[in-house]
């Protein structure tokens, strides 16, 4: 029978798109169920703050009643804006090894994308840089994190097929935790602390953390991370959004925020015991015993460790701000137990971030890629 495509226009057919990818990874040991809760937040225009500015719309492709593929569809009016384009995104992307799916959804896309006046696509991506985005092209047998894509060889084909072409490639390294700081690293951290006046901030208190640094924290990730692909400046709904998304979950005794002499943040290091084994037996639900998985996993014992958010101010960078946060870190790893920390993803061309890996053993283990096409 052929493929028909169907509009997500209920909750209950929501749900149905966000619970296809469980079943479509089903028993594979390398992939991490997102929380339910989570997606369905994220598609949720009174919760998610991006609604202010996108706009999206969802399709399934169902084969003899059953779903075989779903995709989402993006403008971000900000980010077109800002970089003088009409571009919409696709993401949420699963099918089936069948070209005939993989075509009847990205051709969907492609006529919604047109209408509204877009004249290309890229994906995957999600709605901001700070959603799922890039399709795995490498690391097919690497466990991913809680905060990646993972998805079968065949999908990169499957795109190439339809037209598309790499845009950008994100790598993602596995690095050793060592024995001991590295002795470069602590004498430059200590040049560096001395030079401009710094000092580090080890939070002990989530409240404080939420209050003093919270909103600075996210300044600075705007700043930071401003010439960064697809990055759009994030709005305050975004940014308090995030605070309670981010901080609120944190292990406080795995950040490290660096200010000045007029307690400026100009550098952070925010790292996160690794979710991906809890979140695999939560099967992408936090009750009735996700939960208790998801505690173990911050709290309990864990050899890995994941960097969620760095950043630092484009003033300090290639100053040795790096070195002290990881300075800084290093040690408190090394109590915890951790074996090796997931950078994960870092633009393929971003050599200052990646060369603060060349102290300490590494293996770029995975690589993810955005495609793009024109369509007018």
């Amino acid at each position: 029978m052929s493929i028909i495509i169907k509009e997500i226009t209920t909750k209950k057919e929501l749900n149905d798109f966000i619970k296809f990818q469980l079943s479509h990874y089903k028993d594979n040991r390398y992939f991490i169920p997102p929380l339910i809760s989570d997606e369905l937040n994220t598609f949720d225009k009174k919760k998610n703050p991006v609604f202010d500015f996108c706009e999206t719309v969802q399709f399934i492709a169902l084969k003899d009643e059953k779903i075989v593929g779903r995709i989402a569809g993006i403008i971000n009016h900000r980010s077109n804006e800002k970089f003088a384009q009409k571009q919409a995104r696709f993401g949420w992307v699963e099918m089936i090894d069948d070209p005939e799916v993989s075509t009847a959804l990205l051709a969907k896309i492609e006529t919604w994308a047109g209408e509204k006046g877009m004249t290309e696509v890229i994906g995957p991506m999600g709605f901001t840089d700070l959603d799922f985005e890039g399709c795995l092209v490498e690391g097919f047998d690497q466990l991913g994190t809680a905060s990646t894509i993972y998805n079968y060889p065949y999908y990169e084909s499957h795109i190439v097929n339809n037209g598309y072409e790499k845009d950008v490639d994100w790598v993602e390294f596995k690095i050793y935790i060592p024995e001991s700081i590295p002795d470069k690293h602590l004498r430059i951290a200590d040049i560096v602390k001395k030079k401009y006046n710094l000092r580090v901030i080890k939070p002990t208190d989530r409240k404080k953390l939420l209050n003093d640094y919270g909103q600075k924290v996210f300044d600075l990730l705007n700043i930071a991370y401003a010439d960064l692909y697809g990055f759009c400046e994030l709005t305050q709904k975004q940014i308090d959004y995030y605070i309670d998304m981010y901080l609120s979950m944190i292990r406080l005794d795995c950040v490290r925020i660096i200010i000045d002499a007029e307690d400026n943040v100009i550098g952070f290091g925010i790292a996160v015991p690794s979710l991906a084994k809890a979140q695999q037996k939560a099967g992408g639900s936090l009750f009735p015993f996700g939960f208790i998985h998801m505690l173990k996993a911050l709290k309990g014992k864990n050899d890995v460790i994941d960097l969620y958010l760095v950043g630092v101010h484009p003033d300090y960078q290639s100053k040795g701000v790096n070195a002290l946060l990881f300075t800084e870190l290093i040690p408190q790893f090394i109590e915890n137990g951790y074996k090796y920390a997931e950078s994960n993803p870092e633009l393929e061309q971003n050599e200052k971030v990646q060369g603060q890996w060349d102290y300490f053993k590494r293996e770029q283990h995975k690589r993810r890629r955005a495609y793009r096409k024109q369509i007018g």
